[in-house]
C-alpha cells in the first residue's frame, strides 16, 4: 500500500488459504503418431491444459482423442511487449477419449500369436527388438540396443504422490 511505500517498510507476505480454492491441474504435451508423420519430418506437438477430473487420465504412449477449446497463451509483462503478432497456443481440454487403455485389452489373432512364438523360440528376440527401434535409420545397432535397454530395463518406482 501507499503507507508501506512511504514508510519504506518491508514485511513478510502470508498465504491466505481460507479464501482460496485449489483445483487439480495438469499440462500435457501430445504429438502426432509416428505412422502419420512423413519420413524425415519432426512430429508436431500441442500443449493441452487439463483441469479437475481430466487430470491424471493420460499416460505417456496413450492414443487419445481430445475435444477442447483452442486458445492463445496469454502473455504478461515483458513477454507481452516482445510477443508481437505471433503467440503460442494451447488446447483447454473438455473431453478425453482413450483408444488404448491397457495392454491386457489387446487381442491377438492366431497368425500374430504364431509369429510372436516363432520369434521367442528363435533366441534372437534382443536383435529383433533392437532393429525395430527407428527402422528408418540404417545401422547404429549399439545405440539402438542401448535405447532398447533404457526403454524396457529397470524397475517400477512409485513415489508418495502416486506418480
Amino acid at each position: 500500500a501507499d503507507e508501506c511505500k512511504k514508510n519504506n517498510s518491508k514485511g513478510q507476505l502470508f498465504l491466505s488459504t481460507r479464501a482460496s480454492k485449489f483445483l487439480p491441474f495438469q499440462e500435457v504435451k501430445i504429438q502426432e503418431m509416428a505412422d502419420q508423420v512423413p519420413v524425415g519430418h519432426i512430429p508436431r506437438t500441442l500443449t493441452i491444459h487439463c483441469h479437475g477430473t481430466l487430470t491424471r487420465q493420460i499416460n505417456p504412449g496413450d492414443v487419445i482423442d481430445v475435444a477442447g477449446i483452442f486458445l492463445p497463451t496469454p502473455y504478461t509483462g515483458f513477454k507481452a511487449i516482445r510477443a508481437g503478432l505471433l503467440t503460442d497456443t494451447y488446447l483447454e481440454a473438455q473431453h478425453i477419449t482413450q483408444h488404448k487403455k491397457a495392454y491386457d485389452d489387446i487381442a491377438f489373432d492366431a497368425r500374430t500369436f504364431r509369429r510372436i512364438e516363432q520369434y521367442k523360440h528363435s533366441g534372437h528376440m534382443y536383435e529383433y527388438l533392437s532393429r525395430s527401434i527407428a527402422p528408418e535409420i540404417y545401422g547404429h545397432l549399439d545405440v539402438k540396443k542401448a535405447l532398447l535397454l533404457l526403454l524396457i530395463g529397470g524397475v517400477t518406482k512409485e513415489v508418495g504422490d502416486g506418480m
